[in-house]
């Protein structure tokens, strides 16, 4: 293997060409890249690059010299458009085709939008979160749709920069499906003491040049508006690849699409053996993992892979609680306060999918408080032994 090219100038794909080098790979390596920046770190888009705490030059997740050194390729400002795994090459848009002995997908994601004009903000690159940043001045009315994470970041920081914030959510309890409606509660309830004005059950249908319409009818005015009603990934420039696609590239549980070709990141699902489930996570810590997986089985022989197994891992800042979650929470049948007290904001809750614990989540907790359930969940530990402690209740 003597060219190898990585698609996706993200975390994931410069955790691939990191990993590549430090394996020993000398051939050619390529990486490609959309946006015209050098790889950078989203999760601060939401936060403190909102907030104006940091400048947009301490998101880049390397120095220039650390670049330097992997003697890269390097395909910035230009997306990949398509795929001929006959050829073995990489199609981009400004007409290049670059062959490949071996390929990892890192495409990331692309934000949701909404029918309709008014300039709509999303939050996905850092480009994204200077315009909304600039917009939010004291008094500013913005109107946040979708009370999941990202959402609860962005309206907590309009909030602390004295913006009039209105966040809408269709589900009745917000993040009710991933974390469960008790602990969805308690992180709601934080907006509302906060003075954010949270309506629940309503249902977005357009955006318009003075807020967004109900589905309803009902206009509920705004002067900017932030649409985060989730993502895709991106995958269409792979459609007549011969990949198998499906809410990302589908891959098996060493991150292997097709013989020589793998993913990861957040366009990349995967079969996650430790839980027996297929898996797409859109988690920076997880995007790093996986590119370095990806990149170790692409060089490795056959029988010395190793499977993807982690325990995902995600954390979330609002206001003054931080959020730390560990495991698969999604499609779970049981909560458990384990720690703490769900109405002062400091616990610690698990989570159980069918006889064992599949994940724990964490408010206002020192991070060694969940970091030994990580390892019972990384261990599969059964649901009574981890969590049948008398004065454990039902959350």
């Amino acid at each position: 293997m003597r060219r190898v090219v990585v698609v996706g100038a993200c975390a994931a794909g410069l955790a691939a060409v990191e990993t590549l080098r430090r394996e020993g790979f000398d051939g050619t390596l390529t990486l490609v890249g959309d946006e015209p920046h050098a790889p950078y770190d989203r999760p601060p888009l939401s936060k403190q690059i909102l907030s104006g705490e940091w400048t947009a030059e301490r998101l880049t997740l390397r120095p220039h010299a650390d670049v330097e050194v992997l003697d890269l390729d390097l395909r910035l400002g230009t997306a990949a458009t398509g795929l001929d795994m006959t050829d073995r090459t990489v199609r981009l848009a400004d007409g290049a085709r670059v062959p490949y002995d071996g390929l990892i997908v890192a495409t990331g994601v692309r934000p949701r939008r909404l029918p309709g004009g008014g300039g709509a903000h999303v939050l996905r690159t850092v480009d994204d979160a200077l315009a909304l940043r600039e917009r939010l001045t004291p008094g500013c009315r913005l109107v946040v749709v979708g009370a999941g994470f990202l959402g609860a970041e962005a309206a907590a920081v309009a909030w602390r920069l004295g913006a009039d914030v209105t966040l809408l959510e269709p589900a009745p309890v917000p993040l009710a499906h991933a974390v469960g409606a008790e602990v969805g509660q308690v992180l709601s309830q934080a907006h509302l003491d906060h003075g954010v004005e949270l309506r629940t059950g309503v249902t977005v249908t357009e955006v318009t040049d003075g807020g967004v319409r109900l589905s309803g009818g009902e206009l509920v005015e705004a002067d900017e508006v932030l649409v985060a009603v989730g993502s895709s990934p991106n995958t269409e420039w792979l459609a007549d690849s011969g990949l198998r696609l499906g809410d990302g590239v589908l891959c098996d549980e060493y991150c292997e699409a097709a013989p020589g070709v793998y993913a990861a990141g957040d366009v990349a699902r995967w079969d996650n053996p430790l839980f027996g489930t297929s898996m797409r996570i859109e988690h920076r810590t997880n995007a790093a993992e996986q590119g370095m997986a990806a990149a170790r089985n692409l060089l490795a022989p056959p029988d010395a892979r190793r499977p993807f197994a982690p325990v995902p891992y995600f954390w979330s800042d609002q206001y003054d609680m931080r959020i730390q979650a560990y495991g698969h929470l999604r499609g779970h049948d049981e909560v458990a306060v384990v720690e703490g007290d769900l109405a002062a904001r400091r616990f610690v809750v698990a989570y159980r999918t069918g006889e064992r614990l599949s994940g724990a989540l964490a408010v206002g907790m020192p991070p060694k408080a969940v970091r030994g359930w990580r390892q019972a969940v990384a261990g599969g530990a059964a649901w009574r032994d981890a969590v049948g402690a008398a004065g454990i209740g039902a959350a």
